[in-house]
């Protein structure tokens, strides 16, 4: 199965990431762990990455969507894989297309966390709070559903048109949202 975890910050999609690929037996990949590897192990898109990451500055779509295309070629990802925090841009959906199609496979689902703004606040405020992380404030959380909000959101009405698209409510436990995003797929696949 090849999918993909959206929603917005604070939903929960890392946690869901490495819940999902256990139970489907699929590897988790996201860019931030592939971002911290190829910097670790010093590759060469790594030490790019790294340059733009010391400045505070996003990673360029073709240094992230290199590292992608990397990643999905590895082995493990042969029989399928779960993308978390990539694509984000409508930019990088036609770049995943085309990394897909050179393998000749196609994405299965699109799964999107979905919760209430409020709540997510709530909880990365509390997140930050317990991980003693003062930079995240309720003023820059807020920023970063904004972004997600312009940027990543109009992704689901692309994925949404193509009919892989499954909603699902991402506040619960972590079992309870696992269990819903399962039955989603088997509903997807039915």
């Amino acid at each position: 199965m090849r999918l993909l975890l959206m929603g917005p910050p604070g939903a929960g999609k890392g946690t869901q990431a490495k819940v999902l690929a256990e139970r489907l037996n699929i590897p988790a990949v996201s860019t931030g762990d592939i971002f911290r590897a190829n910097v670790k192990d010093e590759t060469p898109l790594g030490l790019e990455a790294k340059r733009f990451m010391d400045a505070g500055d996003y990673v360029p779509d073709e240094v992230t969507n290199a590292m992608v295309r990397d990643r999905l070629s590895e082995a493990d990802a042969g029989d399928g894989f779960l993308l978390d925090g990539y694509p984000r841009t409508l930019a990088q959906v036609g770049t995943l297309d085309d990394i897909l199609a050179e393998h000749g496979h196609k994405l299965d689902a699109v799964v999107a966390l979905v919760a209430d703004i409020e709540v997510l606040v709530d909880r990365m405020s509390k997140r930050a709070h317990t991980d003693g992380r003062t930079d995240d404030s309720e003023e820059v959380i807020r920023h970063r559903q904004d972004v997600y909000a312009a940027e990543t959101k109009p992704l689901l009405a692309v994925y949404g048109q193509r009919d892989l698209l499954v909603e699902v409510d991402g506040v619960g436990e972590i079992d309870e949202v696992s269990e819903r995003v399962i039955a989603a797929l088997k509903s997807l696949t039915d």
